[in-house]
């Protein structure tokens, strides 16, 4: 019979040690396994924070009541490559896509690999195109607002400039918080004289936005897989799901629906533009 090793006898060792551990321990021990399993299932798959989830409780279903006839999308990097004549002529419930929204930018230096294509392209084929600037907890406020709009050029016929606000730092106060969100608009709607869109989920709007400073916003909410809108403020954008399907695109894509008819969504657009007036 060959000797024992010392990695052997210690490897026992350890395994009797692990024997004689209280039962309470196994079962504590058990618990925290489960509930980091369910936090990290919750939020790369279920949770609202981090729009990771796709369909997991059902087919995509459509808002109806009157108003919710203009139809649209946000598209990214994410969407790749876009085959914008099929996309012409693409329809969401038999109605066709009006507006497309274009991540730009994020953070204070990070701009989407497929911007400047897909903000082209967009008005190119005759949609009414927006931006957005994705916020970041990771750098200051101010310096996101002019990265913004050093790379982002909005004319005359584009939607406002767009917040995507989802995240808030833990050790931030809600109205440190606040504050920063409203130097990154009061800074944007300096330069363009509209008042730039606020993009957030239902929840984070209740919880850290609902102050009366913001009400003069237009609001765009993501909510899914609800047959209407909880929201009980002014709304004019509502994203209803981020599974959506269509030609020209490969892979989900968010549909989105406008608060109001096509003439009232011309007429949130910004304004011709005077000369020498900065913008």
């Amino acid at each position: 019979m060959s000797p024992i090793s010392t990695k052997q006898r210690n490897r026992q060792k350890n395994v009797r040690k692990a024997s004689r551990l209280p039962l309470w321990c196994w079962w504590l021990g058990g618990i925290l396994v489960a509930v980091v399993y369910v936090f990290v299932f919750y939020y790369f798959f279920v949770g609202p924070t981090g729009f990771r989830w796709r369909a997991i409780y059902g087919d995509v279903t459509y808002p109806e009541g009157e108003g919710f006839e203009i139809q649209g999308i946000d598209i990214s990097h994410y969407q790749g490559t876009i085959d914008w004549e099929a996309l012409r002529n693409a329809m969401i419930q038999k109605a066709p896509v009006r507006f497309v929204i274009i991540k730009a930018t994020e953070g204070s230096s990070m701009i989407d690999e497929n911007f400047a294509d897909n903000f082209y392209q967009a008005r190119e084929y005759g949609f009414i195109r927006g931006a957005y600037h994705f916020y970041s907890t990771k750098s200051p406020a101010r310096q996101q607002a002019y990265h913004f709009l050093e790379k982002v050029k909005l004319e005359e016929g584009d939607l406002p400039p767009v917040l995507d606000v989802e995240h808030k730092k833990p050790e931030q106060s809600t109205e440190e918080f606040q504050q920063d969100v409203l130097l990154w608009l009061h800074i944007v709607e300096d330069r363009y004289h509209v008042k730039p869109i606020i993009y957030t989920y239902y929840k984070f709007k209740e919880k850290y936005l609902s102050d009366k400073r913001f009400d003069a916003y237009p609001y765009w909410i993501a909510h899914y897989y609800v047959e209407k809108m909880e929201d009980k403020g002014e709304w004019k954008f509502w994203q209803h799901t981020d599974a959506g399907r269509l030609p020209g695109i490969k892979g989900y894509v968010d549909f989105n629906i406008y608060n109001g008819s096509y003439y009232d969504l011309k007429q949130l657009t910004i304004p011709r533009m005077e000369e020498g007036n900065g913008r």
